[in-house]
């Protein structure tokens, strides 16, 4: 049997109903203008007329117009979305990248002409301007259209892309906006009925010759087939006529480059290590769910397009091998994917059939060795099918909240509670009356208007009430997490999902209600569940970053700025924070020190015995650095102790567990930790003596030299001299500087040590020159302590009592031990640089020699010490002439 499009495009007689039709629009002929437009209207958007089915014929000539006239999409929405991308382009990139702005430039630059509509064929030419020096360029469009759909573009620009190109967005948009300037033509088999024997041979005629090197082939085969009688044609009543349009039990949709839709999502999922490529794959995401929301039908043939190259990607076989998982860029991908399929199936506007189809495309994806399979325990033959809670956090009528249930509905791979919500606002959603290109993004983003629908047969309820609870019994749902960190991210990103989108409802007085009544059951008894759920909490989540956040909001929660705190809910925030600190412990991340702040922070929210008992169990919650220089500073400034109103005893006690705690740290980590110690316990002379004393022994037990010379110059700082020189001799004793570490990071540290004993007094001074000579072996070094010495007499420090009247001589003790260590110095270091010495050396080595004929001088003999020095570098060093000429130049 011949399908109606092939009945109605060819011609045949007129049937009965169609003779009916044709009376019936006959005698609609007397109907006003604008009823008879009217009518019309409902033929071409649906065919479904009662006096006009699938055929022209009989049927009156203005009503034929006027169908033809009505077919075409009436509205720019669709035109922008099928023309537009899901996301704005980078700033001042519109033109360029956006087809549908640059259709509407040419549009209103006059670009459009010859312009026809031939039944439900529209052409036209679009005159496109050059760039500069190049010719204008002109593109012929071709338009099908059926039932208000464009069905098929042709562009001479051959653009391959998603979306219309610039010169069809043109011609649409003037067929809209300019319908009646629109040369109007019936379908061209109604014009060739009209014509007898002579006119269609002289038409046919006419047309080969206008065409006859691109047609006249194709003429004659046809000719040929005619003229046979047993042939296929002939066996046919009618001819097709692609002007007509559809039949009423045909498929209609907008066009859509399938081909195109595959070989570019192929070519980002190729390149899906780039930003851009997640972003663009987003914004196809976004056109499907534009489509789905307008009810095209083409969402769903894009999303099935997507998903089969979704598993053509030949990463999912790699990462299968390697038995990896997914990028965490690629998995979000995929669980948009998912939630696509989602909103497609459970559409209340599709046909069973078409769901029947989707769900058997599932379940053969679902089949694949290749298709990813969801992290957590979630699965369709398990368990977690078998429902551990009522029918719907039944539900919304008992308005019940306590059941846990081992699997949620928050962050479950169907997103129920998303799907749902989003159902339900959609159908409360207020068109825009104008038009949007970005309609999720950019700077034309407005906040989404909602308003009240009532449900049928439900008096009082509405869809927004209903979405309202739905996303606040998801939200309140008490539920063990899944297993596996992406899952419980998961969870955590659906529930801010939620969050935002319950902030873009406008709350009214109803919507408050609906919140008070769902707040106060998830409140009932927020003291007696409260240790239930921190208990399944500290069992079932295992990330220290979700228990984190759960400890952080349970903590802002708790304190709210315009009533008193919740101290159970402040306990549990702690409780969740001290576990986060044993997970941590051992684990550094970057957020650690955050971490322990604020910790610190709820603990002093509690009160001081809360403080206390963090700071006398530091050991399985905190490193020594943490605890010395975080818990122990932070739990004992002034804003604390304000905040926490002591009494003298209490604060005491609080200041005595802090110094404890600094101590027990200094004992166990005296490099890091001696020092917080020492400026913790400096107002008590007994916890100040116990913490010098932990830094004398950890001197002897490898406590370094630069970590000495650090606690040292705090003693001279606070004023205590003969202790810091007494820390400075231990570093100098762990000392050890080359002849040739003239850089050495050491090097002020022994020049204030030197300073320091020099200021108090000749005993000090005498006992560190051995220390000295022991640890410095760099000649210019010591030379520098040695001049620097007899400068002043010792003793004339700030620090030091007077005890000498003048400066002390390098001849005489305790200088002399010094000035022969400095010369042998010298001839040691000038020995060791003359073996392997170069040219260009030289310079530096005369300047060295000079130096150290100064140290020479400052003893008595010192001009018969160095000639003589000087005379065994000649002798032994005599083959380096040119070094030599160069040392009698300068000493002679």
């Amino acid at each position: 049997m011949e399908p109606p499009a092939a009945k109605r495009s060819r011609g045949c007689p007129a049937g009965p109903e169609e003779r009916d039709a044709g009376a019936g629009a006959a005698r609609g002929r007397g109907r006003p203008e604008a009823l008879l437009d009217l009518s019309a209207k409902r033929v071409a958007e649906s065919w479904a007329f009662e006096q006009v089915e699938e055929r022209f014929s009989r049927v009156p000539e203005p009503v034929q117009k006027r169908i033809v006239f009505w077919s075409f999409p009436r509205s720019e929405r669709e035109i922008c979305m099928y023309s537009s991308l899901g996301y704005p382009p980078p700033e001042g990139e519109h033109d360029a990248r956006v087809p549908f702005t640059r259709g509407l430039h040419l549009l209103q630059s006059g670009a459009v002409d010859r312009v026809l509509q031939v039944g439900f064929h529209l052409s036209g030419n679009i005159r496109e301007p050059g760039s500069p020096g190049e010719p204008e360029r002109l593109y012929h469009v071709s338009i099908s259209f059926d039932r208000c759909k464009i069905t098929s573009v042709s562009c001479g620009c051959d653009n391959r892309d998603l979306f219309y190109c610039a010169h069809v967005v043109a011609l649409s948009l003037y067929r809209i906006r300019h319908a009646h300037q629109v040369e109007l033509r019936l379908p061209i088999s109604e014009t060739l009925s009209q014509m007898n024997r002579d006119q269609l041979q002289k038409f046919v005629q006419y047309l080969i010759s206008a065409h006859h090197t691109e047609v006249l082939p194709t003429a004659q085969r046809l000719a040929d087939e005619i003229l046979l009688l047993g042939s296929e044609i002939n066996l046919v009543n009618g001819a097709p006529d692609p002007t007509a349009g559809a039949g009423i039990e045909d498929a209609n949709c907008w066009h859509l480059d399938e081909e195109q839709i595959q070989e570019q999502v192929k070519q980002l999922l190729s390149n899906g290590g780039y930003y851009g490529a997640s972003q663009q794959l987003r914004s196809m995401f976004s056109k499907v769910r534009e489509m789905l929301r307008m009810r095209d039908s083409n969402g769903a043939r894009m999303l099935i397009l997507m998903t089969e190259q979704f598993l053509q990607d030949t990463r999912l076989a790699l990462w299968r091998q390697q038995g990896a998982g997914m990028t965490d860029k690629c998995r979000q991908l995929w669980d948009e994917l998912g939630a696509l399929w989602v909103c497609v199936v459970l559409s209340p506007h599709c046909k069973p059939e078409e769901r029947a189809g989707w769900l058997q495309l599932l379940s053969r994806w679902d089949k694949l060795d290749v298709c990813p399979l969801e992290e957590g325990n979630y699965s369709f033959d398990g368990p977690s099918l078998q429902p551990t809670m009522a029918p719907a956090p039944e539900l919304l009528q008992k308005g019940s909240t306590c059941i846990t249930n081992t699997e949620g509905w928050v962050g479950h791979p169907l997103d129920p509670i998303g799907c749902l919500c989003r159902a339900l606002l959609e159908a409360c959603r207020l068109e825009e009356e104008t038009l949007t290109l970005y309609p999720d993004s950019g700077p034309e983003k407005r906040k989404v208007a909602y308003q009240h629908v009532p449900v049928p047969g439900s008096p009082g309820e509405s869809y927004l009430v209903l979405a309202l609870e739905v996303a606040l019994l998801g939200l309140g749902q008490q539920r063990a997490l899944p297993e596996g960190l992406y899952a419980q991210d998961k969870v955590v990103r659906n529930e801010e999902q939620l969050l935002a989108l319950l902030e873009e409802v406008e709350l009214d007085e109803r919507l408050v209600q609906v919140l008070r009544k769902q707040a106060g059951l998830l409140l009932e008894g927020d003291p007696k569940w409260l240790h239930t759920v921190l208990g399944s909490i500290q069992q079932n989540i295992h990330s220290p970053a979700l228990l984190f956040k759960l400890a952080q909001d349970a903590c802002k929660t708790a304190t709210p700025v315009s009533a008193p705190p919740d101290t159970t809910l402040l306990g549990i925030a702690l409780e969740l924070g001290l576990q986060v600190m044993r997970m941590t412990l051992n684990v550094m991340t970057w957020r650690r020190r955050e971490m322990v702040r604020w910790l610190v922070s709820c603990a002093t929210e509690i009160g001081p015995q809360a403080l206390m008992n963090i700071m006398q169990n530091w050991y399985s919650l905190f490193t020594p650095v943490e605890a010395a220089t975080i818990v122990a500073v932070t739990g004992t400034t002034h804003a604390t102790l304000l905040r926490l109103q002591l009494d003298t005893s209490r604060r005491e006690e609080l200041w005595a567990c802090a110094r404890t705690l600094a101590l027990q740290c200094a004992m166990k980590d005296p490099q890091n930790c001696a020092l917080p110690a020492l400026t913790l316990c400096e107002k008590n002379h007994s916890a100040f003596e116990a913490a010098y004393q932990i830094v004398l022994d950890a001197a002897a037990g490898g406590l370094g030299h630069a970590h000495l010379f650090t606690v040292a110059r705090y003693m001279e700082h606070r004023g205590l001299p003969l202790r810091a020189y007494k820390l400075a001799t231990l570093a100098l004793a762990q000392l050890s500087i080359a002849f040739n570490q003239d850089s050495h990071p050491a090097v002020n540290d022994v020049l204030w040590a030197c300073s320091l004993s020099h200021s108090l007094g000749r005993h000090e001074l005498s006992a560190i020159v051995p220390l000295i000579i022991r640890s410095i072996h760099c000649a210019p070094m010591l030379s520098d302590i040695l001049r620097r010495w007899t400068l002043s007499a010792p003793g004339l420090g700030p620090l030091g009592a007077r005890r000498a009247a003048k400066p002390l001589g390098a001849d005489r003790a305790p200088l002399c031990q010094l000035l022969d260590a400095a010369v042998t110095a010298y001839i040691t270091t000038s020995h060791s640089r003359l073996t392997h010495i170069s040219p260009r050396h030289y310079g530096d080595f005369i300047e060295f020699l000079g130096k150290a004929r100064e140290t020479f001088l400052l003893a008595p003999d010192g001009h018969l010490q160095f000639s003589q020095f000087l005379e065994n570098l000649k002798q032994t060093y005599k083959g380096k002439k040119k070094l030599m000429l160069l040392v009698r130049e300068r000493f002679g």
